[in-house]
């Protein structure tokens, strides 16, 4: 029998899961969450066999909880369940070793043979992840990228419209170090354009 917790914030979403799990005679429900945190306390009671985890959580986000996760219980399968598909966010889970990624417009047979290939060791991507990883057309990152706390700020005060003196003064730094900093987040984020990266990073909800 396979073990499956399901974490996802939308009510509609979890009640089909449900369903579609509970349906299946080799599939066992053990446990439905709306957040990062009373997951991660599921957890600690007990590890199922696979878990299917929505990215765009209320209190974490699901990428950086599929890297703890996956260092945590190394023998929990994760399958991310995800509106995003961007080769960034993809790329991103990709590096945290999750065992399957799936778009949220996938259908209930796709669902089921991610599960079953991810407890065979498998990886599992549903046929448009797969077209969008492997197009190399694609720009932008291949992974969403790390950013520090001042450019998490930086970003946000451009984001609000403010120019570089501007976010200077508010930060109490100079108009060269704010200048440095857009120069590496365009960097980070593989744009000439600082208007790309604040909507990739609103995108992907850094600040």
């Amino acid at each position: 029998m396979i073990r499956i917790y399901i974490t996802d914030d939308h009510p509609i979403v979890l009640d089909g899961l449900k369903n579609l799990i509970s349906a299946q005679e080799d599939m066992e429900l053990k446990g439905l969450f709306n957040t990062g945190a009373d997951t991660i306390a599921a957890l600690k009671e007990e590890v199922p066999d696979v878990l299917l985890l929505d990215i765009n959580l209320p209190d974490i986000n699901g990428i950086e909880l599929s890297r703890q996760f996956n260092e945590l219980y190394p023998d929990l399968h994760i399958i991310i369940l995800s509106i995003h598909n961007e080769k960034a966010v993809i790329g991103s889970v990709l590096k945290n070793k999750v065992k399957g990624y799936l778009l949220k417009n996938s259908t209930g047979d796709e669902i089921i043979d991610a599960i079953h290939q991810v407890v065979d060791n498998k990886t599992y991507f549903c046929r448009q992840v797969r077209e969008i990883y492997d197009n190399d057309q694609d720009s932008g990152p291949d992974a969403v990228p790390a950013i520090t706390r001042r450019e998490k700020e930086v970003i946000s005060l451009i984001a609000a419209g403010l120019t570089s003196s501007q976010i200077a003064d508010k930060l109490f730094i100079s108009t060269h170090t704010v200048d440095s900093h857009r120069k590496n987040l365009m960097e980070k984020f593989n744009t000439n354009s600082m208007a790309v990266v604040v909507k990739l990073a609103t995108e992907f909800r850094l600040f």
